[in-house]
């Protein structure tokens, strides 16, 4: 990959992205779980659970190799983030259910992901250096990515409603607009994009597809309305690639970990808009109950 763009633009855009987010937080975001307990929990339950482990059937199916493999598992393991939101909104989903689901999902990942990540590196056993994995100082930095430009965001918005109100759609957007501008530009500039498609090209493709579709299902089935469910599909389909790519190349310093995340990236978009397209068709004019903000 291009080290200078990803060194460069990569930290820059999921600080953006983090700090787009915690502009459109409050602290209500994080108790609405309470009020408004299945869709959340639901949602939830497939983005932690069933997803790792469909992704480490995944991984076993396709036989690839333990750095590639871990890279999947590491992509599985990071949350939702502010792309699903704006795709709910594109798609006339619940977009204070993503929020909810993104906020809450985004404080358990600091926990979750290097548990998962530590769990892959001691089943794979991939060949590195004695310290690869997610040991505590380097789960502080996991801590560190994900939750300060969010806490920064957070307290604008306490500070200035009024500002953070104007900015969260421009910021959503150019969050969007950045994370694929960085990705695409760094894959195209790679003169082994070719090699990286044919490895993980179908494996993230499919990955994304079953998640986007047990996003959708998972709730439907039990019973939650279509609006929520249309947005359940975006949050568990679309993983925040930029934290996936940042935690592989800044924190544990292996650009193999970092293809997985970085091909489906690019993947991510036009299969969600595909996705979009046909449930906003299926959803019809059934009307929704929509999560008060």
């Amino acid at each position: 990959m291009n080290d200078t763009l990803l060194t460069i633009g990569l930290p820059i855009a999921l600080a953006v992205i983090m700090f787009g987010l915690g502009l459109s937080l409050t602290v209500a975001d994080f108790l609405r779980i309470g009020r408004y307990p299945k869709p959340v929990v639901l949602s939830l339950g497939a983005q932690l659970l069933l997803l790792p482990a469909i992704c480490f059937g995944l991984v076993l199916l396709f036989d690839l190799p333990p750095l590639l493999a871990v890279g999947m598992m590491l992509l599985a393991a990071s949350p939702g983030g502010t792309t699903a939101s704006l795709f709910a909104h594109l798609f006339r989903g619940d977009v204070a259910l993503n929020i909810t689901l993104t906020a809450i999902n985004s404080v358990i990942a600091v926990v979750t992901l290097p548990l998962v990540v530590n769990l892959s590196l001691a089943f794979f056993e991939p060949d590195g250096p004695d310290t690869l994995g997610l040991q505590l100082g380097k789960t502080l930095q996991v801590f560190a990515i994900v939750l300060v430009p969010v806490a920064i965001g957070m307290f604008v918005r306490r500070r200035s409603p009024a500002f953070a109100d104007r900015a969260d759609k421009p910021v959503r957007i150019a969050s969007a607009v950045l994370l694929a501008a960085v990705i695409v530009g760094a894959l195209l500039a790679d003169d082994e994009v070719g090699e990286y498609l044919a490895q993980v090209g179908v494996i993230t493709t499919l990955f994304c597809a079953v998640s986007l579709t047990l996003g959708y299902l998972v709730p439907r089935v039990a019973g939650v309305d279509a609006r929520q469910s249309l947005s359940s599909c975006f949050e568990v389909g679309l993983h925040n690639s930029t934290l996936a790519i940042t935690i592989a190349l800044s924190v544990l310093d292996n650009e193999r970990l970092a293809v997985p995340a970085a091909v489906y990236g690019v993947l991510m978009f036009p299969l969600a808009l595909v996705a979009g397209f046909l449930l906003r068709r299926r959803i019809g004019a059934e009307e929704p109950v929509s999560l008060a903000r």
